[in-house]
């Protein structure tokens, strides 16, 4: 080995070493003491920390809150996902086309993107209260935040209208990088515009839907702010996803329980994650 490329070697590790220490420090090793700390009995009432197994596990499994948590976070994130990809999906074909007036709308609907999450929840709590302006406006009663079946939708589709425009944004990129040969082709066939979407687009999209499915369903997991500032949790535990279940365990200062219940989610959302982005990608495969 020569000692220029020692020394190019030597300069790249240069450029490495501050990153990997930055992942190191502020990553690595706060996940590693997390999974660690999860087998721990670590709370504010003791001055020690003792091993305790799977204790917290085992506890976790007799909690009655655990199981409908879990249903509460696998609705919400099933929702999310559907109404967003849709919504993200519809945008893009309405606004494909490159233009000065699709530009508006573009940036018109990625803006909810860059309001915070907490914000946004407590706006639309102030507009679905029962005296809030959308029923003044309607003339009607509907208690949007109060009920215990379809709360944890009316959330979740909040949840959709804030982040879809970063799906909008990746289903025009898909949409363009389509060869304009291919739709020009398909409609000198005598296809319409809907056999063009169905025969055409929509199987080269595949990328970006395996993309947007993946990185919804994983974010609608790992929700928090706009549960918290819509309805807490409420009514009754009807909208208490897991993480808000994991907040309320932290802030009591049980912390090695809460950490347990923080690992149980990563491993939930790696058991869906990853057969959904499987499954996807065969698709890929398939068209």
């Amino acid at each position: 080995m020569t000692a220029s490329t020692l020394r190019q070697r030597a300069g790249t590790a240069g450029f490495l070493l501050p990153a990997l220490l930055v992942v190191t420090v502020f990553y690595a090793v706060p996940n590693l003491l997390n999974f660690a700390l999860a087998f721990t009995d670590w709370s504010s009432y003791s001055d020690t920390v003792r091993f305790t197994g799977l204790a917290n596990f085992r506890e976790l499994l007799h909690e009655g809150a655990l199981v409908n948590d879990l249903r509460v976070t696998v609705v919400y994130a099933v929702v999310v996902m559907v109404a967003q990809n849709l919504a993200g999906l519809v945008l893009a074909f309405a606004l494909e086309r490159s233009c000065r007036t699709h530009g508006f709308f573009r940036a018109v609907f990625f803006l909810p993107v860059l309001i915070s999450p907490l914000a946004a929840g407590y706006v639309f709590k102030a507009l679905l209260a029962d005296d809030g302006p959308l029923n003044r406006a309607l003339g009607v009663q509907v208690s949007w935040l109060g009920s215990t079946t379809w709360t944890i939708v009316v959330v979740a589709l909040v949840n959709a209208w804030k982040f879809m425009g970063v799906n909008m944004l990746v289903y025009i990129a898909g949409l363009n990088a389509i060869p304009r040969e291919l739709l020009e082709a398909a409609r000198a066939e005598g296809a319409s515009r809907w056999q063009v979407i169905r025969s055409v687009q929509l199987p080269l999209l595949a990328p970006a839907i395996t993309f947007n499915f993946v990185t919804t369903l994983i974010g609608a997991f790992n929700t928090f702010d706009i549960v918290f500032a819509m309805t807490g949790g409420g009514p009754g535990d009807s909208t208490q996803v897991l993480n808000s279940f994991i907040q309320q365990q932290y802030a009591q200062g049980y912390y090695g329980y809460s950490i347990s219940m923080a690992l149980l989610l990563l491993l939930l959302v790696c058991a869906v994650a990853f057969p959904v982005l499987a499954t996807l990608r065969r698709r890929e495969v398939d068209l």
